[in-house]
């Protein structure tokens, strides 16, 4: 198994559909050991369901947005692994007003709300867990074509997703002289609850399916099956980078 032994973190499971339980599923399939984050007692009742069934060896309170918990969380996987090897940032928010409408018109709180969870949370993550990660360790996160290219009606995720992709490019840069890689994973739609938000991918679905190369959408499985390469010493030499898991769309100028 390509994982085998390997301790993996996963924030941002929200339930069985989300991209975060694909890649979490995945990576237990080829031998990781997993433990998950949760914000708040509404979530954490979803996420020790899908820990106990996938396995995982600990839950722990963490909300990105709050520095302390993200301190007590790396002192709690100290204190469980003393290391590991494997992160998945699977965290994005914008409020569902700014997801609608015009982008001009997003205020700026909702801006940095928007920025501070989705792209900065990476960052922060990554300082507070700096030297608990074993040499030649992964860090993957998410990402959507609308970062790079207008997708009406994700508006301040788009920016907020762009500033994602360069923080990884940094993060690549800075963490690299431990051999430990940041790339994203670029996603092509899928029905998850955060989706659900952005009213005009509902119409996008049957569009990818129709002119995609491969004539599908893409399922949380396939971005699994992606983050397993890069979580896994195949990919020890790719960092920085923006896979896309789309089915080929990003590719397509005219359909």
């Amino acid at each position: 198994m390509l994982l085998e032994g390997k301790k993996a973190l996963i924030f941002g499971v929200a339930n069985q559909r989300s991209i975060a339980y694909g890649i979490a599923s995945m990576l237990k399939q080829h031998g990781a050991r997993l433990a998950f984050n949760y914000v708040g007692d509404a979530i954490k009742k979803r996420v020790e369901p899908i820990s106990e069934e996938l396995g995982g060896e600990f839950t722990f309170q963490c909300d990105v947005c709050d520095d302390s918990q993200i301190e007590q969380a790396a002192n709690l996987v100290r204190e469980k692994w003393d290391k590991f090897d494997i992160l998945i940032h699977s965290v994005a928010f914008a409020n569902r007003e700014d997801l609608s409408g015009r982008f001009i018109d997003t205020s700026r709180k909702g801006f940095s709300i928007a920025l501070d969870i989705s792209a900065y949370s990476l960052t922060g993550l990554c300082r507070a867990f700096e030297h608990l990660f074993n040499e030649n360790s992964s860090v993957i996160t998410m990402t959507y074509m609308g970062s790079g290219k207008i997708v009406p009606g994700y508006n301040v995720m788009g920016v907020a997703k762009a500033a994602l992709e360069a923080s990884v490019r940094y993060l690549a840069f800075d963490l690299g002289p431990r051999g430990i890689r940041v790339n994203a994973l670029s996603a092509g739609p899928i029905k998850t609850l955060a989706a659900s938000a952005v009213s005009s991918l509902k119409d996008i679905f049957h569009y990818v399916e129709k002119n995609a190369p491969l004539r599908r959408n893409v399922t949380p499985l396939d971005v699994g099956g992606a983050a397993v390469f890069l979580a896994s010493d195949l990919s020890c030499a790719v960092t920085g980078e923006i896979i896309y898991v789309d089915s080929g769309f990003s590719q397509i100028g005219v359909a």
